[in-house]
């Protein structure tokens, strides 16, 4: 059985810096060298209590259920104009 051909388009994506950098970041910590890698955007520790709970308090607010407005929260506006 042949393998399919793979698109000219498809061969020419190129690896993505973010895995690569991450890739890297692994291979380092595997050598037993300490690395803070931020490349993936997965930390290696919880998410703080105060966080969650924030969290969860906006996701079960029933003024969170909709999309904001297009132009904006009118509240937030003002405070970045301020």
């Amino acid at each position: 059985m042949t393998l399919p051909r793979i698109s000219r388009r498809i061969a020419a994506i190129a690896e993505s810096a973010t895995l690569k950098v991450d890739a890297k970041a692994k291979a380092l910590q595997a050598e037993g060298r300490h690395v803070i890698s931020y490349a993936a955007g997965e930390p290696d520790f919880a998410t703080p209590g105060n966080i969650v709970e924030a969290a969860s308090r906006a996701v079960l607010d029933p003024k969170n259920y909709r999309y904001t407005p297009a132009a904006g929260l009118p509240e937030l506006r003002e405070a970045i104009a301020a």
